[in-house]
């Protein structure tokens, strides 16, 4: 009866919900394939809802931080430190002989009959450069040299007769006062000896110098004579020489730089028109300044090289000591009116302007004196174009 009543109840709910004439069996089924299609209707619902949704926000996200960091300029920097920085004054001059020596006629002159040497030429001390004729002045010496002679045979014969009479005033035949005339007729003679030798010694001294000599050794830088020529005392300057062939540079600097210049400071000098320095030190300053230039001159001693021509014209690089800072390229060094500042990295990232102090300059930067420790980021380039707290993409550069 149970089993009867259970089926009539599933037959009249069939009925009711419009599958009269169909088994239960297979509307159970139908029941199922329903459910399970729209719970699959609810998972892709749910997919694109959820899934696309959380998608595109990331999207949007990655796009904005694109577009942020295209627009964050990039920047080189880098960690300076600090180093020794030689301090080195620059400076142009001449280039001269050290010690110039004028050579001359020391005699009475006369006519040239031979020059001995020519420009360039090392000589030593005492060489002859130049011979004089002196033909009247040999027959002079000669004639002076026959009178000694001639004196000195006077002198003997005197010196005999004095003797002879020694002898004979001890017997009585001559007196004493004799004798006395005889002592000075010897002494006479022998000073007349003394006197011709005086001046023959005169007379070839005067020959000596006749001809024009080096007063030192060194080397010929002019020549100012030729055979021929009627030279005196007054004929001026022959010869230029250097004496020991020693060369110096005559540098102008300003008042302010020849104050740092040392007397043994070392320097390098290079001549116009040549790339090769030549080494040199600092052997004197200017006591004074000329009041006009404002200026003085350093004198740098250099030893004898044929490209060291005097009357040339050189430059000069001049150390005066060193300092420990760093050194940053020019391009990382900007100016207004305020003065001379850098920038330089925060934390963040961020430029931060820092006033500096510059010190010197030269091809490998410029000096920091003050301002900077050597520790912080500093902008290397496009510093121009950055603005104080302004954010940026560091490129560190290596330090050489």
């Amino acid at each position: 009866m149970s089993h009867m009543n259970y089926e009539a109840k599933m037959a009249g709910e069939y009925d009711r919900l419009g599958y009269a004439g169909e088994e239960p069996g297979r509307g159970r089924r139908r029941w199922w394939i329903i459910g399970g299609l729209i719970a699959l209707v609810v998972l892709v619902a749910a997919f694109f809802a959820f899934g696309s949704g959380a998608k595109k926000p990331d999207a949007k996200a990655e796009a904005a931080a694109k577009a942020n960091n295209s627009q964050i300029p990039s920047v080189t920097v880098a960690v300076p430190g600090r180093q020794t920085i030689e301090r080195v004054i620059t400076g142009t001059g001449t280039l001269a002989a050290k010690r110039d020596m004028p050579v001359g006629i020391a005699g009475e002159g006369g006519m040239v009959t031979r020059v001995l040497v020519e420009p360039g030429v090392w000589v030593r001390k005492g060489q002859v450069l130049a011979t004089v004729d002196r033909s009247v002045q040999a027959q002079t010496a000669q004639s002076l040299e026959a009178q000694i002679k001639v004196a000195q045979a006077d002198a003997n014969i005197a010196q005999s007769d004095l003797v002879r009479a020694q002898q004979l005033v001890g017997r009585g035949f001559i007196s004493k006062a004799d004798v006395e005339r005889k002592v000075a007729t010897r002494d006479a003679a022998v000073a007349r000896v003394r006197v011709a030798q005086a001046q023959y010694a005169e007379t070839r001294a005067r020959n000596g110098r006749l001809d024009i000599r080096a007063p030192e050794a060194g080397l010929i830088l002019t020549r100012s004579i030729e055979p021929g020529q009627i030279v005196s005392s007054g004929s001026g300057v022959l010869f230029r020489m250097a004496m020991n062939g020693e060369m110096e540079m005559r540098v102008q600097l300003s008042e302010a730089d020849l104050q740092r210049v040392r007397v043994g400071t070392p320097a390098q000098v290079t001549p116009i028109g040549s790339s090769q320095p030549f080494a040199g030190h600092v052997w004197q300053t200017s006591p004074v300044i000329d009041p006009q230039t404002r200026q003085g001159v350093a004198r740098v001693q250099l030893a004898y090289d044929p490209a060291l021509r005097p009357g040339g014209f050189a430059s000069a690089r001049i150390g005066a000591g060193g300092t420990v800072a760093p050194q940053l390229p020019q391009s990382a060094v900007q100016s207004d009116e305020q003065g001379n500042f850098v920038y330089i990295l925060d934390a963040k990232d961020q430029a931060v302007r820092r006033p500096v102090t510059t010190g010197e300059v030269s091809d490998a930067g410029i000096a920091i004196t003050s301002g900077l420790e050597g520790t912080e980021r500093v902008v290397m380039t496009a510093g121009a174009f950055l603005t104080p707290g302004q954010k940026v993409i560091p490129i560190l550069q290596k330090s050489r």
